[in-house]
């Protein structure tokens, strides 16, 4: 185990805490936004959001870069694999997000909801994985 090793570990935590906090409320709730008051929603959700996110993002790339540094093998490569996944799903999410800030369609939230479960998924599979590493 090294530092680099804990230091993931603490970023895949505080990730998937934020992430499971977007996936069983903030979105949810954005789904429930009616129509004729998405823009305003949608517009103050992003603006809302994105300095988290590039916190939290930023975090993971400090640590995974200084990982990668470290030589990590076994259960460290796997959490980075996943933290790679859920920056790729992330570009999915925004892209969704950019087509809904012309405004409300169903079947986009709809989308954007899943896209997140998965998002969801590739954070709780890097949290899992570091924990295994640092054992």
């Amino acid at each position: 185990m090294t530092t680099a090793d804990v230091l993931l570990l603490t970023a895949t935590a505080a990730h998937l805490g934020f992430q499971v906090t977007v996936t069983a409320l903030v979105y949810p709730a954005l789904a429930r936004v009616p129509a004729q008051q998405w823009e305003f929603a949608h517009n103050a959700h992003s603006r809302a959001v994105v300095p988290l996110v590039a916190v939290m993002y930023g975090t993971l790339v400090l640590t995974g870069g200084w990982t990668l540094l470290s030589g990590p093998g076994g259960w460290t490569l796997v959490a980075l694999a996943a933290v790679a996944a859920t920056f790729m799903v992330t570009a999915c999410a925004a892209r969704v997000h950019g087509r809904l800030s012309a405004g409300h369609d169903r079947e986009e939230v709809r989308r954007l909801l899943r896209i997140d479960q998965v998002r969801a998924l590739t954070a709780a599979l890097a949290l899992v994985a570091s924990a295994l590493a640092v054992r």
